[in-house]
């Protein structure tokens, strides 16, 4: 399985396609790589796909990180040691505010923006907050109902899994950095071309904000996809794909 060496830390990441401009996935709070395996082997076929695991996450070595600025050191890291001097930067919830950090301050690194399932800012519950350090398993069911439109039993269960196969101090740090992520008055001053894509059920970050998104970056296309919530990636793989495959063909 592809490691890079990032500092003292082993960082994960599943590859596809070998053609094509690089896209990077991002994946969100407390998640890991696996919440692109609907996208991955589509995008393969217009990019070279890497969907990492950040720091702590999934099968890349802990700590993991409290601010977006350093998880955004880490993806420019993964940027140099695949010697990728520019990417497509795909983030989703808290990826999407990584890569909008991303944008904000190494403009010349992106050639163009993913951002789905997030906003300018996300602030966190402060039972959230507090919850997932003395009451995991409560936070992981909360978050897992709130972010499908409709959830079977067994896809509840595997989903909840997912989530706590987080350790609660990284999933801790996580929250921490979304709930300082401000960016509303800056977000304007984005100059990759930007894909901004939600599903019109979201809960967690709901339309508006992707609304917001689009309005604020100059050169945004926005997409909303209908019976999805915040998983639309993985509710919604057909309509996602698509949307993504021919933004990237059209960079």
């Amino acid at each position: 399985m592809p490691f890079v060496q990032i500092g003292e830390r082993r960082i994960f990441y599943s590859a596809h396609g070998k053609r094509g401009l690089p896209i990077v996935l991002i994946h969100g709070a407390a998640g890991n790589h696996l919440v692109w395996s609907l996208q991955v082997r589509a995008l393969g076929d217009v990019g070279r796909v890497i969907a990492l695991d950040l720091p702590g996450h999934g099968r890349s070595d802990p700590p993991g990180c409290d601010t977006l600025d350093a998880y955004r050191d880490l993806v420019l890291g993964v940027l140099d040691a695949l010697q990728f001097e520019r990417a497509v930067i795909v983030g989703h919830s808290m990826g999407g505010a990584i890569a909008q950090t991303l944008a904000l301050t190494h403009p010349g690194r992106v050639s163009g923006l993913g951002l789905i399932g997030t906003g300018a800012r996300l602030r966190v519950h402060p039972d959230i907050l507090a919850g997932i350090l003395t009451h995991p398993d409560e936070i992981a069911a909360y978050v897992i109902a709130y972010s499908y439109t409709a959830i079977t039993p067994e896809l509840r269960r595997r989903a909840e899994a997912e989530f706590r196969a987080c350790p609660p101090s990284i999933a801790h740090g996580d929250f921490i950095a979304c709930n300082q992520f401000d960016a509303l008055a800056c977000v304007s001053q984005i100059a990759a071309p930007t894909l901004v894509l939600c599903g019109k059920q979201d809960r967690m970050t709901p339309p508006k904000f992707s609304v917001y998104l689009a309005k604020q970056i100059p050169n945004a296309v926005l997409v909303l996809v209908d019976e999805a919530g915040h998983s639309v990636m993985l509710e919604q793989p057909e309509p996602v794909n698509a949307a993504l495959g021919d933004w990237v063909k059209r960079l």
